[in-house]
């Protein structure tokens, strides 16, 4: 998980004293066969298998993990279990994800060479993966330590002479390379950076932050990281006159090779559907060990796998009429190579099931989140995961309590405590990113957990996944997945009866923010409700196959509701999104958009810094060129994602949305 900051929405339903209820959308055998087969242990002895790799991109670890998922898939009876492989040389572009070219390490690490003492080991590849950042080359060198504290500006090296040496630095080693072994002739980095923000940040100080170097900079470098206790220590020892010495070994690097997916079907049973997919997605790369960050999502999709084709098998459910299909990526550039390099994957797909962090305990401190997708996308599907979510919400809190609850999903191995899910706004950071990209359009159900105090850390051990969590986290993804995917007209009475949860929710989350808002942009956000509401039932009808009524459409869609219009202006201004190029504009490392601006010699667009009311520098520029459809002007992409997020000037969309065009991903309407 990529994760930056959670938009949340919560509502916690704990319904103390009321009757188990029946469950929703699915006949209570299919959910009864579901509880009953779905198994939190069998998940976590296969999540203990995939932990014991440093699964980077490309690398032999990847693949020693990629080989485990294809062979419990071939022994669980999936269908079509292939390893795809996508060349990868840091030249082709697939969409808008330059390729990265896969990282391999074969030996690193850190001695500190004390004055007058035995030599003490700092860090140990072999040991600990994470101690080695990733993009890290080889280099033999020995050299003295200086502090040049965060290290990503200049000021930072003011009247320290760092030519040569090994840096201490606070910052990631990729947000330091440039200034620190480019400008400044560094010969290596100890970093010290600190996890993710939360509450959390700092009170383990023995944690080791996962790092990374910039895959594409020519200042090519090694960068070890070090706990922060680790880096006090070393402080103290320079800011008492010690000069301390390092000898860094490393033998590692980039190299031309693949991009694996590892993917898996159950076909579907209808002639006329069975084209049709329903996914689960994850992400299998990621540090040692990677427990919850990544390795839960990707044995929870497998338990799926396993418990529906068994359960078909043995007649207890039906074959579903769609094809139900599993992918194990590459977080983001994975998933951008597959639907690009496979356009027919992208044109099948309807909707996906998609889980990043999915099986924490208490110790990690996380929530559990049944994500919606963004506001350019409305669809139903999310109310569909709601339904199950909420469902397991009421079923584990009575049990909890004491209460009737015939669906407890409570693992022998696993805690009983409640599960608590959170209904969640869209919130970015994982492969829904691209699913739900304006390219694309496939609405993408995040299940994930945040706060998780061991993100990208040494901590994310297996230790720390609940196997109750990981089989209730695949009986929300189970259901919520089989039920599409049997899904037709038929359902359409039950399905109305949930498809105006997400709206109200995102209505009644407005209130407290009106008192920031001027009359005018509240005014947008009660018009747009009723587009959103339309978009609801046009997804659904497209789903089906159908088409939605047009004497319902709104007419919001066609003009704009803000006070400023400057529809004679550059807000007039409307563009297209243009077919190649597909995914989000900004992804990991170097990309389509920020490789052409660069060339053309163009500023980064403002918006890419933007920090709204209650969106991000992430979610601004994403929604705006998801807006972009060929009928919206600019100040009605400004109005919506205002409404969004929170408001932006039209200036800064305008400017984005012209950067968009000079790099070739959107054209100008005539």
């Amino acid at each position: 998980m990529n994760r930056i900051r959670s938009l949340a929405i919560a509502v916690l339903l704990l319904p103390v004293g009321v009757i188990a209820q029946k469950p929703p959308l699915l006949p209570e055998q299919t959910v009864s066969a579901l509880a009953n087969e779905l198994s939190g242990e069998i998940a976590k002895r296969n999540l203990e298998g995939i932990t014991r790799f440093h699964r980077q991109r490309g690398s032999q670890g990847f693949h020693s993990a990629a080989e485990i998922i294809a062979e419990r898939a071939r022994s669980y009876c999936l269908s079509d279990v292939q390893i795809l492989q996508f060349p990868a040389d840091g030249k082709i572009y697939y969409g808008t994800q330059r390729s990265r070219p896969p990282w391999d390490t074969e030996f690193a690490e850190l001695w500190d060479l004390a004055n007058n003492q035995a030599a003490v080991k700092l860090a140990s590849y072999e040991a600990e993966p994470v101690t080695l950042a990733e993009d890290s080359e080889s280099a033999d060198v020995t050299a003295t330590l200086i502090d040049v504290g965060d290290g990503a500006k200049e000021s930072d090296y003011a009247g320290k002479n760092v030519k040569g040496q090994i840096v201490l630095v606070a910052a990631q080693p990729g947000a330091v390379q440039d200034l620190a072994v480019g400008k400044f002739g560094a010969a290596g980095i100890v970093s010290y950076a600190q996890n993710q923000p939360t509450a959390w940040s700092g009170d383990d100080q023995n944690l080791i932050r996962w790092g990374h170097l910039e895959t594409f900079s020519p200042n090519k470098t090694f960068a070890f990281m070090v706990s922060l206790k680790t880096a006090r220590s070393l402080q103290q020892r320079l800011a008492a006159g010690e000069k301390v010495q390092l000898h860094a070994t490393v033998k590692a690097g980039q190299h031309p090779g693949f991009s694996e997916v590892v993917t898996a079907t159950i076909p579907g049973a209808d002639p006329n559907l069975k084209d049709e997919e329903i996914a689960f997605s994850c992400h299998l790369d990621h540090q040692r060990p990677g427990a919850n960050d990544n390795a839960s999502g990707c044995v929870t999709i497998l338990e799926v796998a396993r418990t529906l084709q068994r359960l078909i098998d043995q007649k207890k459910i039906e074959r579903p009429a769609r094809t139900l299909r599993f992918i194990w990526p590459p977080e983001i550039e994975g998933t951008l190579t597959l639907l690009n390099a496979k356009p027919e994957f992208a044109r099948r797909i309807k909707a996906v099931v998609h889980m990043d962090m999915v099986g924490g305990n208490q110790n990690t401190k996380s929530v559990f989140h049944v994500t919606r997708g963004p506001r350019s996308l409305p669809s139903f599907v999310f109310d569909v995961a709601w339904a199950f979510g909420n469902f397991v919400n009421e079923q584990s809190y009575n049990f909890a309590a004491g209460l009737p609850a015939q669906y407890p999903l409570v693992a022998p191995e696993g805690g009983k405590e409640p599960l608590q899910a959170v209904d969640a706004a869209h919130t970015m950071g994982s492969d829904n990113d691209v699913y739900e990209d304006s390219s694309f359009q496939i609405p993408a159900i995040y299940l994930n957990d945040w706060p998780d105090r061991y993100i990208h850390t040494n901590f994310d051990t297996a230790a720390n996944i609940d196997p109750t969590k990981l089989k209730r986290a695949a009986f929300i993804g189970a259901a919520s997945g089989y039920y599409l995917a049997t899904m037709t007209a038929q359902n359409l009475p039950d399905i109305q009866k949930h498809i105006h949860h997400g709206a109200d929710l995102w209505r009644d989350a407005m209130f407290p923010r009106e008192n920031n808002l001027t009359p005018d942009e509240i005014a947008c956000m009660r018009e747009f409700e009723a587009e959103f509401q339309w978009g609801l039932q046009g997804r659904l009808a497209k789903f089906l196959n159908s088409k939605p009524d047009p004497a319902n459409e709104p007419d919001w869609r066609h003009t704009s509701c803000a006070a400023d219009k400057n529809t004679d202006g550059d807000g007039g201004l409307r563009f297209v999104r243009k077919p190649e190029a597909k995914g989000p504009a900004t992804v990991f490392g170097s990309n389509y958009f920020t490789d052409r601006l660069k060339a053309a010699g163009m500023p980064m667009p403002g918006i890419l810094e933007y920090e709204g009311l209650w969106g991000t520098s992430e979610e601004y520029p994403y929604e705006t060129l998801n807006f972009v459809d060929g009928v919206l002007d600019a100040q009605q992409i400004r109005d919506r994602v205002s409404a969004e997020y929170g408001p932006i000037p039209l200036e800064l969309v305008v400017e984005y949305l012209k950067a968009l065009e000079k790099v070739g991903i959107i054209e100008r309407q005539k």
